[in-house]
């Protein structure tokens, strides 16, 4: 992989690679180190605990926060398709969609009976992954409902309650067994802690199950749609503020509840907003600075063979963003440089021999946005001088804003926050200390 790779991934704010660098490689280290520092300013007892409860909270919640969301649903998608279902099969295709009012451009049945005369095996495999789904609709949208709560409930049961509570009872259990220690007249060992340890962890669970039972977890049309078709980083956020929730109600007392309310949101806000905005912001200056459009994921920037296309006029576009002329252009074409791209960045799907999966819905809006885009490079490479040393100026440009990105939201999270944290708490208590480790 190039760094040009890496950079891409990184930069791309509808993935959970720009968090995974952030949440691994620089949050977690510095909110451990500041966390330490902080209760210094108390004591050196209190920092002990405090950085081992910070060590155990930090990479145990982003293991479960960047990883138990995928694994779940990877575990669901085997279920679904041992009931006979193709979890890949988009909801949104039961909305048949019109161009102009006249002709229907994409659904379940215009699909079904566009692709089902194409000889090809993939394709009669994803035609018929259709035509089950369609006769099971019902069926179908139960199971990516209970795919979507699984999902994003089990691991904030686990982040949100189970592991505050398990971290807590770890240090109630070494204090008092320092305390043990210090006393000589008593050696006695803790088997009530003991017992209350292991009573909590089957107390949560089957709280937590009783609550499961009594539900019938049963939504269909338009919202099943709008879950099934949340990405994994949207799904992340939902759990990110179910874990707000968990850690405000498990906190030892009210001030770290105000302490772990004030952290969370401000995480929430630095993970999922901010990183945006500060894109669009970079992006916008380099346009308005270098006269260089760089909204284009930097690993087109670094294609060789569509540079030299541009440079010899033989870029292929849709004729406008119309419905019709957009569905047109990637069935007719998919071998062009606009359809390999599209597919790159996520906006369409093609199966191995080169036909758009007609299991995958296709949004208009974004795939017009993407042309738009893509039209507006072609154009200032077109203008410029010398079309190579433009697109080698302009890699480097979106390569710069997206470490700026990542470096800014980085310094938000990982230095602002949890000092701001830390000065609420002093503000709201009168100590540095955290609120849930004083005796």
């Amino acid at each position: 992989m190039t760094i040009t790779n890496i950079i891409s991934a990184i930069g791309n704010n509808s993935s959970i690679y720009p968090l995974m660098v952030r949440d691994l490689c620089i949050e977690a280290p510095s909110k451990i180190l500041i966390a330490r520092k902080e209760n210094l300013k108390e004591s050196k007892e209190i920092a002990n605990d405090a950085t081992r409860e910070k060590t155990i909270d930090e990479y145990v919640t982003s293991a479960i926060w960047l990883g138990g969301i995928p694994l779940t649903e990877k575990f669901a998608d085997k279920y679904i398709t041992k009931k006979g279902f193709n979890p890949i099969v988009n909801l949104k295709l039961f909305k048949e969609e019109q161009a102009l009012g006249k002709n229907t451009l994409q659904g379940i049945e215009y699909n079904i009976n566009k692709f089902k005369n194409i000889k090809s095996e993939e394709v009669q495999k994803a035609v018929a992954d259709l035509i089950k789904v369609k006769e099971n609709k019902s069926v179908y949208e139960k199971l990516l409902t209970k795919k979507f709560a699984a999902a994003t409930i089990i691991p904030t049961i686990i982040m949100g309650f189970v592991l505050p509570k398990l971290n807590f009872a770890l240090t109630r259990k070494i204090r008092e067994q320092k305390a043990q220690n210090r006393s000589s007249a008593n050696n006695k060992t803790n088997l009530n802690q003991t017992a209350t340890f292991t009573s909590f962890d089957r107390s949560v669970f089957n709280d937590f199950s009783n609550k499961q039972k009594n539900q019938n977890i049963n939504f269909t049309g338009n919202f099943t749609s709008a879950i099934a078709n949340l990405r994994t980083v949207d799904k992340m956020a939902i759990s990110d503020g179910g874990l707000t929730v968990g850690r405000v109600s498990t906190s030892r007392n009210k001030e770290e509840g105000y302490m772990n309310a004030f952290r969370m949101i401000g995480s929430m806000i630095l993970n999922f907003v901010t990183p945006v905005y500060i894109a669009k912001g970079l992006d916008k200056l380099a346009n308005k600075l270098f006269k260089v459009n760089v909204n284009l994921d930097p690993l087109i920037l670094d294609n060789k063979e569509f540079i030299n296309a541009i440079k010899n006029n033989k870029i292929e576009l849709p004729k406008s963003n119309s419905a019709q002329d957009l569905f047109e252009f990637i069935d007719t074409k998919p071998n062009s440089f606009f359809s390999k791209f599209a597919q790159q960045a996520g906006e369409i799907s093609y199966l191995k021999d080169g036909i758009r999966d007609p299991r995958k819905y296709v949004d208009i809006k974004k795939l017009g946005k993407f042309k738009d885009e893509f039209e507006r490079f072609i154009q200032s490479a077109k203008n410029a001088k010398n079309i190579e040393k433009f697109a080698r100026k302009a890699k480097f440009i979106k390569c710069g804003n997206i470490l700026a990105n990542v470096g800014i939201s980085s310094f938000l999270l990982a230095g602002v926050l949890p000092v701001a944290t830390y000065k609420f708490v002093k503000l709201t208590t009168g100590s540095y200390s955290d609120p849930g480790l004083r005796k």
